[in-house]
């Protein structure tokens, strides 16, 4: 089972020879850290300056981590995708909004998508982020506790109002409704709310899924306490479970206010943490439901190892694995070739707009070691199967 992830020509079958060198190009680039900084800074300018690149984006980088502009360019992906069995979640990535014409704008899109996704079995979930629906500083300050004012009090009522529709409409529909994780900072609040539309949407099973980091120490403790909440109050866990994506940030936040940092101590650290938030959760399957989202082909085994040890059956519907469209395709289309529940995010939105996920993707791909190198490596080694 080991070998799984070597197949190439499982995992790049969907790709032409020529999306397959855009894809080799793009992941050099992204390996030179210097040019990632340059580029991202000169892209950045460029937009904000209102100058013609959006042409070149959307050829280059857009379209190989996108779907789209809109829900119906990305229909054609994720039909391609489910001939090969691999499931998409529609992701509405423009990020940063912070007036309430623009919060409802992205409220009014994940209720479409929850159609979108509710017509078509290529995509069994929809995914929304807090900071979408409500202002970081809206979340940060009920974080920290502080007092709100009546205009705060007054707007976050209707950040649980979107909440609260949006996750009603998912249950109507049945459909599952993922809601990201962000910065631990503001994270309880979300937390709190999520738990809220767990407790009333999920009597039955898993519609209301939260988000773990687990490059926080934390998370473990707060899943077990939640798992105790719902064997009392009788609702359903739904969890995803990822490592992380503000690692850096949340170090020199933690450092710069003085407070100890909320972020395991190393990489060997989260790698355990993740794993044994991922265990735990396969053991409590009648009351949690798991998506694990990881590009790591450890934790990837492990899961694999762990169903067959636990007589999990590989597509029970409580157990999904996903990946970020554009990445891992090795895990994603070999997994999903044997047989279990895979699904890409598949992000979309205007290209001016996405720029903020898309410097995200590239920071973090230079940052993770060995994240590039590997997607070189088999890239190099699917070209040269294609040339004999």
């Amino acid at each position: 089972m080991r070998d799984l992830f070597e197949d190439t020509a499982t995992a790049f079958a969907l790709k032409t020879d020529s999306e397959l060198e855009r894809a080799y190009f793009l992941f050099k680039l992204i390996g030179n850290e210097p040019l990632v900084r340059i580029g991202t800074a000169v892209t950045n300018f460029a937009i904000k300056a209102n100058l013609p690149v959006e042409r070149l984006i959307r050829a280059t980088v857009f379209d190989h981590f996108c779907g789209g502009t809109n829900e119906e360019e990305c229909l054609v992906v994720a039909d391609r995708m489910f001939e090969k069995g691999v499931y998409t979640i529609l992701d509405y990535s423009v990020e940063g909004q912070q007036v309430e014409n623009q919060l409802d704008y992205t409220f009014e899109k994940t209720l479409k998508t929850l159609d979108f996704v509710k017509e078509k079995d290529a995509i069994p979930f929809a995914v929304f982020k807090p900071t979408g629906f409500g202002r970081f500083k809206l979340y940060q300050k009920i974080t920290e506790g502080e007092q709100l004012t009546f205009l705060e009090e007054e707007e976050w009522q209707r950040v649980v109002n979107r909440f609260d529709k949006v996750c009603k409409k998912a249950h109507d529909l049945d459909v599952s409704l993922l809601i990201d994780a962000e910065e631990s900072y503001m994270q309880d609040a979300a937390d709190k709310l999520v738990e809220m539309m767990m407790r009333k949407y999920n009597k039955k099973k898993a519609i209301v899924f939260n988000t773990l980091q687990t490059y926080r120490w934390d998370r473990l403790d707060y899943l077990k306490k939640l798992h105790e909440d719902a064997k009392r109050e009788h609702f359903h866990i739904g969890m995803k479970v990822v490592r992380g994506a503000y690692m850096e940030k949340e170090n020199d936040r933690a450092e710069e206010h003085g407070y100890p940092s909320p972020i395991c101590p190393s990489k060997k650290a989260t790698d355990e943490n993740f794993n044994q938030v991922v265990t735990y959760m396969l053991d409590n399957l009648d009351l949690m439901s798991l998506f694990a989202g990881t590009h790591n082909e450890n934790s990837s085994y492990l899961l694999m190892e762990q169903m067959q040890a636990k007589s999990i059956a590989k597509n029970d519907p409580r157990v999904w694995f996903g990946q970020l469209y554009g990445m891992s395709d090795h895990i994603s289309y070999n997994l999903s070739d044997r047989g279990y529940n895979v699904a890409k995010y598949l992000p979309f939105g205007p290209v001016k707009d996405v720029m903020p996920y898309l410097i995200r993707r590239a920071e973090e791909n230079t940052s993770v070691a060995g994240q590039t190198s590997r997607e070189l490596t088999l890239l190099k080694k699917e070209r040269k199967r294609r040339r004999i």
